[in-house]
């Protein structure tokens, strides 16, 4: 009975072995016990094990993306610093001219004569407040005639030259911030150009491989992720920025509107000072 089974299994072990070396694309190594499975035609295998030898790191997936993803990388990363750069200044000009602001309002209310205050700013003033104000005292120095009081319509040329260099500073505090605005709105679809670009990269590379392993096509799929993840990086600072430094902006442009308004009602009531005597006179 022990003959009858041992025998009944060397002949189940000689049928396996036949099958499979008449089996299509398969073959066994005659140096290893056991059988091995041969890869199909067009298909490469690995030398080691999958993603040993792949570098998933920035500096990896930059220098393995095409050139085309390279290139927007380069944009977004170059967008992102100069967005920084615009936003570190921004924030720092703003401080200033706010304490600056603050400091000029206290000496013009501080009962120090408006002649005075324009002396020690002198012609070509540091803050915002002061331009204003420069502007606004230039204009009624011209319209002041010795001996003769004011020109008439003195009060309205004088706002409308403070108008003028509100204009101006506006202008000044809100340059390059367009360029904030525009870069929270591009970038992302810039990254997600790179991120098209990529996948398309991949697919390609299947077909040429005629192989659908995941080794092969993860490398390309990670540095298309990787342009998608550098256009937010630039995107989300930039919009959040804008919108902080636009309320800094408009906050101090109103201040300056309102300084103009007081500004304009002092002169205005000197106006009204100065034409009581004619009026005597008259």
């Amino acid at each position: 009975m022990g003959y009858d089974l041992v025998a009944f299994g060397a002949a189940a072990l000689t049928l396996a072995q036949a099958t499979i070396e008449t089996a299509p694309g398969v073959g066994i190594d005659p140096s290893v016990t056991g059988s091995a499975v041969e890869a199909p035609a067009g298909v490469s295998q690995a030398a080691g094990p999958p993603g040993a030898e792949i570098d998933f790191s920035v500096v990896g997936l930059f220098m393995k993306a095409t050139l085309t993803v390279q290139v927007v990388m380069v944009m977004l990363i170059l967008a992102s610093f100069w967005c920084w750069a615009i936003i570190v200044d921004k924030i720092l000009e703003f401080r200033r001219h706010a304490r600056h602001l603050a400091e000029f309002e206290g000496e013009f209310w501080s009962g120090a004569s408006l002649e005075d205050l324009f002396e020690r700013v002198g012609p070509q003033p540091e803050s915002p407040a002061e331009r204003v104000f420069a502007a606004g005292m230039v204009e009624w120095n011209r319209s002041v005639v010795a001996g003769a009081g004011v020109i008439p319509g003195t009060q309205a040329r004088v706002e409308r030259a403070m108008s003028v260099a509100i204009a101006r500073e506006s202008d000044r505090l809100t340059s390059r911030l367009g360029f904030l605005a525009s870069t929270g709105a591009v970038a992302p679809f810039v990254g997600l150009f790179g991120t098209v670009w990529g996948i398309k990269t991949s697919f390609e590379q299947i077909a040429v491989m005629q192989n659908t392993n995941l080794a092969v096509v993860a490398p390309g799929i990670a540095e298309a992720l990787f342009a998608t993840a550098l256009g937010l990086l630039a995107a989300i600072p930039a919009v959040l920025a804008y919108n902080r430094l636009s309320q800094d902006a408009d906050r101090l442009i109103g201040e300056l509107e309102n300084f103009s308004d007081e500004f304009a009602t002092i002169l205005g009531r000197q106006v009204d000072r100065a034409r009581m005597p004619l009026r005597e006179a008259g």
